[in-house]
């Protein structure tokens, strides 16, 4: 019982272990894909808007398998980025676009404007 009113408040105990758990995995890449790892994150956590907790750590385990398999193939991190880290980002971002606020907004928008122009169903 208390569990289920402290993660009302908190979010999911579980998924805070899970990304507990992601963040140790990221500590344990090879110097320049940790770093970059961590560089993706930040972005991705200030710039993505994310609202789920869910989509969020599934996010971050793409991410971190990503560069997991990278360092493990040897491939290059500019092979993994590309010329433009910014334009990596959010196209990795583009495939959680469901779970970020900036969708909920665009969708109270287009309603609000629907609704305006009585175009809104009863």
């Amino acid at each position: 019982m208390a569990a289920s009113w402290i993660e009302r408040v908190t979010g999911s105990l579980e998924q805070k272990k899970q990304y507990r758990g992601l963040k140790a995995r990221m500590r344990a890449l090879p110097a320049g894909y940790r770093e970059s790892a961590e560089a993706l994150e930040r972005y991705l956590l200030y710039f993505g808007g994310v609202e789920s907790g869910e989509v969020l750590v599934r996010m971050l385990d793409d991410l971190v398998v990503l560069f997991e398999q990278s360092a493990a193939d040897g491939t290059a991190i500019r092979d993994v980025v590309g010329a433009d880290p910014v334009e990596f980002a959010d196209a990795f971002l583009e495939n959680y676009a469901e779970a970020r606020w900036i969708g909920k907004e665009r969708r109270r928008l287009a309603e609000a404007i629907e609704h305006a122009a009585g175009e809104t169903r009863p």
